[in-house]
């Protein structure tokens, strides 16, 4: 034990096994979700669902595990949100048409990409040039961006036709339960409760569990059938990357979807590396998270492996944030969460507690998923990430606009790249205008003119 003490620096940090393990824990149950949903949203392009959640949980577990033992830092991997859905419906279905093997193929090469630029130290000089200021917006920005997700997945807010968004039905049974979960952390947390999150976890997960034992409908469930296909479906999936790459580079279209994927990911990752960063207290005087570079070399292999094994790109996870809450501070967190994601593979019935619950179906006939027993961990968390725009210099102009553009863009956006990206083109722009060019690091300029492309090429071309 005193070895693990010490390979991790876990007294070091403040912190004990018992926390680091309930850390890993918390982490896990709050982005176990993607294991369901990112198999079926993958699977709507050909590939089997059994394969595609193998996949997941594999590349999640194998980059989880060298952050946690290479960058020892408390932050989960698992094929991101978004990009999954950019996979789907602009790769392959309704978009470029290309075929699934074919969207592996640009995933591999753009994580072997970001795997250079990791290993260059590009990272860190793109990382150093940007104003601390706008470091902290983008974390408090995550922090309001995860909390919305935490009300959408609670039913709390709902999509509208007039206004957009507008209040859920408190009356439903599901959101009720949601309700019960955010006001179970919330007392907890007032009371100061050492293990506020994971016991208002797995108390929601009881609490639905009993409700529908006694009749009340869209409770969580056990489903004993569990997932079925999990080994045939590794047959079409491991490895069918590598018979995609002629398709991928028969046009010029490559070069934008693999810039794309590239981007996205990068600052995906970049953006919650320093929010969680900020958060767990792993920012050193230089404003760089500590292992930062490592970091992003096991989200670039992670992506690597995930798109061997068919999955779309892997990327740092900002329910990370659950487990730092929960005290969190070292890379046995992150272990944990690797060893539970390949647990889950075996014990995907378990898992069926703590997802989602289909309540409706919308217009298109998609179902509408809410997940009471999670949600108001993405909440909680999204509240005390706003603390961190106390550390900003209200005084600084550029800083105030550009950080609340840049908060505004990511909730409105539903996109944390878009957020980093409107904030990162309007600070130069304002820094022009007060005659303080010179006080610009040249990369923010670099990285200005990127973002522009990124936009055209994306929306216009």
């Amino acid at each position: 034990m005193e070895k693990v003490k010490k390979f991790f620096k876990i007294e070091e940090r403040g912190s004990s096994v018992l926390k680091e393990v309930l850390a890993g824990v918390t982490i896990f149950l709050a982005m176990a979700y993607i294991l369901p949903v990112n198999s079926f949203m993958l699977a709507a392009t050909g590939l089997p669902v059994g394969g595609v959640f193998f996949a997941t949980a594999v590349s999640a577990a194998i980059a989880t595990l060298i952050m946690g033992l290479l960058a020892n830092l408390p932050v989960a991997l698992a094929p991101g949100m978004g990009l999954n859905a950019f996979f789907t419906y602009t790769l392959v279905n309704f978009g470029l048409g290309y075929s699934p093997e074919a969207a592996l193929a640009a995933v591999l090469v753009s994580g072997v990409l970001f795997l250079i630029i990791s290993l260059t130290g590009l990272r860190k000089v793109v990382i150093n040039a940007i104003p601390k200021g706008l470091k902290l917006a983008v974390g408090a920005g995550i922090g309001f961006f995860i909390a919305f997700i935490g009300f959408k997945n609670a039913g709390i807010i709902v999509g509208d036709a007039a206004t957009f968004v507008k209040l859920g039905n408190l009356a439903h049974p599901t959101v009720l339960l949601a309700l019960f979960g955010l006001i179970l952390v919330v007392v907890l947390y007032a009371l100061k409760f050492k293990f506020a999150l994971i016991t208002a976890i797995v108390g929601t997960a009881v609490v639905g569990l009993i409700l529908n034992t006694l009749g009340v409908d869209m409770m969580p469930v056990y489903d004993s059938a569990g997932m079925s296909g999990v080994w045939s479906g590794t047959r079409d999936t491991v490895g069918a990357a590598f018979g995609g790459f002629s398709e991928l580079f028969s046009s010029w279209n490559a070069v934008v979807v693999i810039f794309s994927l590239l981007f996205v990911d990068f600052f995906d990752t970049a953006g919650t590396l320093m929010a969680v960063g900020n958060q767990a207290g792993l920012i050193n005087d230089e404003g760089v998270i500590e292992g930062g570079d490592n970091a992003l070399i096991a989200d670039s292999i992670g992506t690597i492996a995930g798109a061997m094994l068919g999955t779309s790109n892997v990327t740092s996870y900002i329910e990370s944030s659950t487990g730092i809450e929960q005290g969190g501070r070292t890379g046995l967190t992150s272990v944990t969460v690797a060893v539970l994601f390949l647990l889950s593979i075996f014990l995907y019935p378990v898992l069926s507690i703590f997802n989602g619950v289909v309540v409706d179906t919308n217009a298109l006939g998609d179902a509408i998923v809410y997940s009471p027993v999670t949600a108001m961990a993405l909440i909680m968390v999204g509240t005390l990430m706003f603390a961190q725009l106390k550390d900003i210099d209200w005084d600084d102009k550029a800083i105030v606009i550009t950080g609340f553009f840049t908060v505004i863009m990511m909730i409105l956006s539903y996109s944390i790249a878009n957020g980093i990206a409107v904030g990162f083109i309007f600070y130069p722009i304002i820094m022009i205008s007060q005659k303080k060019a010179k006080e610009v690091n040249p990369v923010m300029y670099a990285l200005a003119i990127l973002f522009v492309i990124y936009f055209v090429i994306t929306y216009v071309a």
